[in-house]
């Protein structure tokens, strides 16, 4: 049993350019992720063009490796981890 809780916090600077790859590599890696939350600014008048998203990783950490390392290949994403031992 894995011991370790991961969480990918991720800013994604033009959401307008990278939202569509960014949920297409979120969905291959989609059985990896316990806890998705999205946020982005929204008003009456402008949705804005970035966003962040917080991601709570469960199963095989090499897979975890592998769905960082795609997202960090996205020029307009920023990847933050946080690690605790349970």
């Amino acid at each position: 049993m894995n011991q370790e809780i991961r969480i990918l916090g991720l800013a994604v600077n033009n959401r307008i350019e990278d939202a569509g790859r960014v949920q297409s590599i979120l969905t291959k890696f989609g059985c990896s992720i316990k806890t998705r939350l999205g946020m982005h600014e929204v008003t009456d008048k402008e949705c804005s063009t970035t966003g962040m998203m917080i991601l709570e990783l469960t199963g095989d950490t090499n897979e975890w490796v592998k769905l960082e390392n795609e997202l960090l290949k996205l020029n307009s994403v920023q990847v933050q981890k946080m690690n605790f031992r349970k």
